[in-house]
């Protein structure tokens, strides 16, 4: 890509579909795919940008690598493949290789995926897809806030969150750190696993497979038929859920999973 591809908010409804055939690489210089129904340069089309029911993007059988955000502020910066902000996300037998966003920083993330204010909440839909050496300050593959997930038969290997003093930030550091595959914080939201297998994960601070903080603990995370394997937080976790911090509504719903 010699530019950000950039969706034109007027659009109702956008698909890439690579046909199992079509690789798009940032070449380690800039972010691949970008879609923000808050940013008036890709034209505002109704009065309530952060929760308008389109674009409707889906990107399919597809391929994103070396994609890298670095440097980006609008909204937050993050998401070295896509950024999605508004309308609605759905990611579909897609692959994303070394991408990555900005190495420090509390709540920025995103390595390959960063979605924000998603319409009338509901869940950005990630189906069979797989997300390999991703790096960003926090959630080396996916990042969010205040967003839902529905993931499923859906592979994370060796994704790192990079960042240095958590969120927010200790005294001396520059924030970040959570979340090596998943991060994931808010208020309201919902994340769940299916037929997922996260693995070989890292983070430098807490989640070294899933950072899941729901600030007025309403939030919940469902993990069932998955596998969770050598997740490694190098800060902290909660205990009994190896590579998982989580503060949300009770405790997660763990079915037929294995985590350790």
């Amino acid at each position: 890509m010699r530019a950000t591809a950039k969706v034109h908010n007027a659009r109702r409804q956008v698909t890439l579909d690579g046909g199992g055939r079509v690789t798009l690489s940032g070449d380690g210089r800039r972010r691949i795919l970008y879609m923000d129904t808050c940013d008036p340069a890709q034209t505002f089309t109704t009065s309530h940008c952060q929760d308008q029911a389109t674009p409707r993007l889906t990107v399919r059988d597809i391929a994103f690598v070396r994609g890298d955000a670095t440097g980006e502020r609008f909204d937050g910066g993050g998401g070295g493949a896509i950024f999605a902000r508004g309308g609605q996300l759905r990611i579909v037998r897609s692959r994303f290789t070394g991408n990555r966003c900005d190495g420090t920083g509390p709540d920025l993330g995103g390595g390959a995926v960063r979605a924000l204010s998603q319409y009338r909440g509901r869940p950005v839909e990630v189906t069979g897809s797989r997300f390999t050496r991703n790096v960003c300050s926090n959630g080396g593959a996916l990042s969010s806030i205040g967003v839902s997930w529905t993931i499923t038969r859906s592979t994370f290997t060796a994704n790192r969150a990079i960042g240095r003093g958590a969120n927010p930030a200790r005294d001396g550091t520059p924030g970040g750190g959570s979340g090596g595959a998943i991060y994931n914080d808010g208020n309201r939201f919902a994340l769940e696993l299916t037929d997922s297998e996260l693995r070989d994960n890292q983070a430098r601070e807490g989640g070294g497979a899933i950072f899941f903080v729901s600030n007025d603990r309403t939030g919940t995370l469902a993990i069932t038929n998955s596998r969770l394997e050598h997740n490694r937080s190098k800060g902290f976790e909660t205990r009994g859920l190896p590579g998982i911090f989580f503060l949300g509504a009770g405790s997660p719903t763990l079915t037929n999973s294995t985590l350790r």
